[in-house]
């Protein structure tokens, strides 16, 4: 078992948190498989909230996964309550949103998707499933009279203990 936090940056602009709507929120990762190094073609999806059981043991996971090259059957887990929130206080620095609990794979890009929620500073408008494609994301906060916005949006993914 391996764990693998998915950390994030960006710029916020009039934003003080941004968050997924979790535990319903989809996670889009391309996986490698720690047997043969194979990386998948297409994006992954895995959520908390879903649970499929195992083959080979009764416990359940949130992905499970066959690696079409060397056939290794892989689950990937959303660690429960690892999901985090990114202020306006975390600046232009890494992040970690949420955690992963990895077994024969790992995740090597993310796809962030829709579902994000965005809350306007000074108690302004809560944006709900704000779509974070294409790595930025305006609107305008009438509550506030200002502009709202997320830009430069990067990702990492690292280990953790």
């Amino acid at each position: 078992m391996v764990k693998i936090a998915l950390q994030i940056k960006a710029t916020l602009e009039s934003i003080e948190k941004l968050y997924t709507n979790h535990p319903h929120y989809q996670w889009f990762l391309k996986l490698k498989c720690g047997s043969c190094g194979e990386v998948s073609e297409k994006f992954h999806d895995l959520t908390e909230a879903d649970r499929v059981p195992q083959k080979h043991n009764r416990s359940e996971t949130n992905l499970l996964i066959k690696c079409k090259l060397c056939s290794r059957e892989n689950s990937i887990d959303v660690i429960e309550g690892s999901n985090g929130k990114f202020t306006s206080d975390d600046g232009n620095k890494f992040k970690t949103i949420v955690t992963f609990d990895c077994r024969g794979v790992e995740p090597v890009d993310f796809e962030p998707k829709s579902g994000w929620i965005a809350e306007a500073e000074n108690n302004g408008k809560k944006f709900e499933d704000v779509d974070l494609t294409e790595k930025e994301w305006v609107d305008y906060d009438e509550k506030n009279q200002a502009s709202v916005g997320v830009y430069e949006l990067e990702w990492q993914f690292i280990k953790v203990k």
